[in-house]
């Protein structure tokens, strides 16, 4: 199998650099400085344990740079805002012995947020969900920051809607020989769901900056709180932080990388890349729109969604909200 990673960021290049490490066939889909870094001077994974050079990964900067194999796999590890963009210009690209790649080919999509498989399946008739537990920072071209120790990651695989098959099973076996927790379930939204249940306060963390402590903690657990409430009401399940914890155990711990300060999560990189967009629309937003649905409350989960876009439009760096502005606007 050749895995084809859309979206060689930290989630991305982390994966299809392990991936690559290992042995395993893989094309990084990049642009810009962060292809040329890495066609020029190798993949940089820097981790708790070692730091690697991975040079001679082919790079491309577009589909109409890959021939496609029956073999390969799609890897989308872009941020939701960005599937559509992605899953259009690879659904049509033809593949070798025939059939397009939304006919004939896999796609795993690797990424926070759960509407990214529905967006998948109207385009691909094989879509697989991917539940990402992996602490990684992408701020520099060429150079990926995975923190977990003594595995880079756990990310839970399995088909969409549901099941589980040869392909999952395949794709499993192959992270798992490349140093991460991959386990296969039949009910991969379930634990879609409850990643992103954690991930409500990636913009509270991009806005104000690490979460730690009263009141910034408090205003984290009242988004928890919407969420869940929104999640009972439309009857969606999720797993809980004790499953969670169970599954991954210690193999998983974020630990200090040498010579790197740690940032923040999705959210906060993309503020401080200067990225344009956030997904704020897919996480608070996803809680946002099903509470509108089923009538629950989500003022916080519309605050954090707000503000996290405009600082996106405006170029404003993470952190720069000042807490009392934002206690003052969720509590007038």
């Amino acid at each position: 199998m050749r895995y084809i990673i859309i979206g060689a960021g930290a989630v991305g290049g982390a994966i299809g650099g392990r991936l690559h490490a290992a042995g395993h066939d893989v094309v990084l889909v990049a642009r810009g400085a962060h292809a040329a870094a890495v066609r020029e001077e190798g993949l940089r994974l820097r981790t708790p344990d070692e730091s690697l050079t991975l040079r001679g990964i082919p790079v491309a900067e577009g589909p109409e740079a890959v021939q496609l194999r029956r073999d390969d796999v799609l890897l989308l590890a872009v941020k939701t805002q960005d599937s559509v963009a992605a899953l259009d210009a690879w659904a049509g690209r033809p593949v070798a012995r025939g059939g397009t790649a939304g006919e004939v080919l896999p796609v795993f999509c690797a990424q926070n947020g759960v509407a990214n498989e529905e967006l998948a399946l109207r385009r691909f008739r094989q879509v697989y969900g991917m539940c990402v537990w992996l602490p990684a920072q992408y701020l520099e071209p060429g150079v990926i920051t995975a923190g977990g120790s003594p595995l880079t990651g756990m990310l839970i695989t399995g088909g969409y809607p549901g099941g589980s098959d040869t392909t999952a099973r395949r794709v499993a076996a192959d992270l798992e020989k490349s140093q991460f927790l991959a386990p296969v379930t039949r009910e991969v939204m379930r634990w879609k769901y409850a990643k992103l249940l954690t991930n409500l306060v990636n913009a509270l963390e991009a806005l104000c900056g690490p979460v730690r402590g009263e009141p910034l903690a408090g205003v984290g657990a009242r988004a928890r709180e919407e969420g869940v409430a929104a999640l009972a009401a439309a009857g969606i399940p999720h797993a809980t932080p004790e499953e969670e914890a169970e599954l991954r155990g210690d193999r998983v711990r974020l630990l200090p990388v040498a010579g790197v300060e740690r940032g923040g999560g999705s959210s906060w990189q993309s503020l401080r890349r200067g990225a344009g967009s956030i997904e704020a629309d897919y996480l608070n937003g996803e809680i946002v729109l099903l509470g509108r649905r089923h009538g629950v409350p989500t003022p916080v989960n519309e605050l954090l969604q707000r503000h996290a876009n405009d600082f996106a439009h405006r170029g404003r760096p993470p952190g720069s909200l000042p807490v009392a502005e934002l206690l003052g606007a969720l509590n007038p």
